[in-house]
């Protein structure tokens, strides 16, 4: 007797969810049962109409502080795809943007590589090869950039500050969604996949912060 009581309650348990759902479609028109699901980043969206990106003008006054406003002694020259320019250099709006952080740093390396993790890794893989990356499965036709390669390595940090911020190509723009100085961090982090690859440049430096731009 207890074992079919059991099994009354476990069928009237596992059957109320579809009475409720199908409540929820009369009401709302719409089922949690039907609806589309994506790969990541199979339909990338930029920010709403009307929202206030990372990439508006409200630059924190310096690493892992809140932006306030439009903090003092931070400028940064406004700039779209159009002013990338030159693979690699930029065009001028671009170079004259300034890594404020060594690429040494171990606070910056850190940072960059949390936001590396949370944003990059899936089209720019773990290391930085577009190959080993967790899309590349599933798109394998999609061309991903080697951050770790030789290529990259020679570009300038403002120009990967540039792509990170306005997008480039296939890739979508992160400046709604990735703050500044998080940009240098992450420019910081893909020169130390760059080290682990030995395609950084030996003779290349690791800028010294200069101000805060």
């Amino acid at each position: 007797m207890r074992k079919a009581m059991v099994a009354v309650l476990a069928v009237m348990t596992l059957g109320a969810c579809k009475p409720l759902d199908d409540a929820m479609v009369a009401v709302f028109g719409r089922s949690m049962r039907d609806q589309r699901t994506f790969d990541p980043y199979e339909q990338p969206e930029g920010a709403p109409v009307n929202s206030v990106a990372f990439a508006a003008g409200n630059w924190p006054a310096a690493p892992g502080e809140v932006n306030i406003g439009q903090p003092e002694s931070v400028s940064i020259p406004y700039f779209t795809q159009f002013d990338l320019g030159v693979p690699g250099i930029g065009g001028e709006a671009v170079q004259r943007l300034e890594n404020p952080l060594s690429w040494d740093d171990p606070a910056s390396l850190e940072r960059g590589e949390e936001i590396y993790l949370r944003f990059c890794v899936v089209c720019h893989g773990p290391d930085g090869v577009g190959a080993n990356a967790y899309i590349a499965e599933l798109h394998p036709l999609l061309p991903t950039y080697n951050l770790s390669g030789a290529q990259v390595a020679g570009y300038s940090d403002a120009y990967l500050y540039a792509m990170v911020r306005v997008g480039r190509g296939l890739m979508p723009e992160y400046g709604s969604r990735i703050t500044h100085f998080d940009r240098w961090n992450v420019v910081n982090y893909v020169r130390q996949l760059q080290r682990q690859a030995g395609t950084l440049p030996d003779q290349a430096e690791a800028p010294a912060p200069e101000d805060d731009r």
